[in-house]
């Protein structure tokens, strides 16, 4: 049974959430305040972290941004609905996906399963070529990515993206075709939450030396890996 963490001070949405996550097979524990949030997490192996924004003693964006310097577990957000701020800030601080509250539990359940998915699917990935362009390097197999030889930590949504990215190299990759291959839902284009995983990925691989960018933005169509600048190794 895979277990999974609650971070929340909503006792009766966590009472609910056990019920129902645990009839689909899976192993619950609670946490009502942040600090004993970030304990929890830091002390045991959970395949994923449900993690409130809105919490006693220590926001949820505080416990990610802590957790998020030693560790790459999956992270669902909870937000308020229609706050956009606090979901683009979970996100730039490393949220693997994030769902605004009131939500339908079969929903969140579904988000669980795709995140836990990408998760499985890296772990498991045995045999798979090296992907090397300009100095990046991404080895499915043991899930690492570096740049001349330095290790970068990515989350595993932002794995996902630059593996999509790599293994198309120098070709346009759609914004329909990435959503559903990185987050593993059904894309939207109301949905900007890609947008946000591309711009922290710019930050953590950087340009190229001479400035240019290894991800390239094509306005309205897509996103595309960019082969170095001729000369570049």
């Amino acid at each position: 049974m895979e277990r999974i963490l609650i971070i929340e001070d909503d006792r009766e949405l966590c009472d609910l959430l056990h019920e129902y996550l645990e009839a689909e097979g899976f192993c619950l524990d609670s946490a009502h305040d942040g600090r004993k949030g970030l304990e929890a997490a830091r002390n045991d192996a959970y395949a994923l972290v449900i993690l409130d924004v809105m919490l006693p003693g220590m926001s949820g964006l505080d416990v990610l941004r802590e957790l998020r310097k030693e560790s790459n577990m999956p992270v669902l957000m909870l937000t308020a609905r229609g706050d956009d701020v606090d979901r683009i800030v979970g996100l730039e601080l490393g949220a693997d996906d994030y769902l605004p509250k009131p939500f339908n539990p079969r929903e969140l359940l579904a988000r669980i399963r795709a995140v836990l998915r990408r998760g499985a699917r890296e772990d498991g990935a045995s045999g798979l070529p090296l992907f090397a362009v300009g100095g990046l390097e991404l080895d499915p197999a043991s899930r690492t990515v570096r740049l001349y030889g330095k290790n970068i930590f990515l989350t595993t949504v932002e794995f996902s993206i630059l593996e999509i990215l790599l293994r198309s190299a120098g070709r346009l990759v759609a914004r329909e075709e990435l959503v559903p291959g990185a987050l593993k839902r059904v894309y939207s284009p109301f949905d900007r939450s890609i947008d946000v995983h591309i711009s922290n990925l710019r930050k953590k691989i950087g340009p190229y030396p001479d400035g240019s960018e290894r991800i390239k933005t094509l306005r309205g169509e897509g996103y595309l890996f960019a082969y170095p600048p001729e000369g570049e190794k």
